[in-house]
């Protein structure tokens, strides 16, 4: 029988680059075998678009050195700040201070705010007696000055009698709930003119809270 030629490139073609590329294609098929790790990045699932621009705005908020730092709780102070004033004036109870939070201190400037109270009118009165006072005629200085007497003892009066008043109305408005400090708290604000204080007033005068 007729021998064909055996090409030359065959004969002499490299076996080591034979050997390569079956370990090479052994190695891939065995990776492909292998279980993925759950904790790899790519065993996870992939993140919603929204969450990971929330990753990504917060990897570039954290700030990386001191200065920054300094900077950023500087801000994060203002905006709290910011949140706070506003809060005071609307009445939003998510940002107000610890003093003012809770239905209980609620409670007790809505009281407050829905009465007429001697004590928010001493400044006005302080006023009008100084300047009597200060009139060189001895009437009218005894005058301002028994002035000031009816004065202190109406503001006393009133504090005690709405004290006692409010007292008992918290306890059977808040009968399992702590108001400690609630009445104080009352009578501080009953001591200020009702359109300086903060948080504003909700309730109008007269109103049942």
């Amino acid at each position: 029988m007729p021998v064909k030629p055996v090409p030359l490139g065959f004969v002499f073609r490299s076996r080591a680059k034979e050997e390569k590329a079956q370990t090479a294609d052994k190695a891939q098929v065995t990776l492909s075998k292998q279980t993925r790790d759950p904790q790899a990045p790519k065993g996870r699932p992939t993140p919603k678009r929204s969450e990971a621009q929330s990753q990504r705005r917060s990897v570039a908020q954290t700030p990386t050195n001191r200065k920054d730092a300094v900077r950023r709780q500087r801000e994060d102070r203002r905006e709290a700040m910011a949140r706070q004033r506003q809060a005071l004036a609307s009445g939003d109870e998510r940002y107000l201070p610890a003093r003012d939070k809770g239905p209980v201190r609620k409670f007790a400037r809505a009281w407050v705010d829905s009465r007429f109270n001697v004590a928010e009118f001493f400044l006005p009165l302080a006023v009008v007696i100084l300047v009597l006072s200060v009139v060189r005629v001895p009437s009218i200085q005894n005058i301002a000055l028994l002035l000031w007497l009816v004065v202190i003892v109406l503001i006393v009066l009133d504090a005690a009698v709405s004290g006692f008043r409010l007292r008992k109305r918290l306890k059977e408005r808040f009968p399992d709930q702590n108001t400690r400090g609630a009445v104080a708290y009352a009578l501080m604000r009953s001591l200020q003119m009702r359109r300086l204080r903060l948080p504003k007033p909700q309730v109008k005068r007269g109103e049942r809270p």
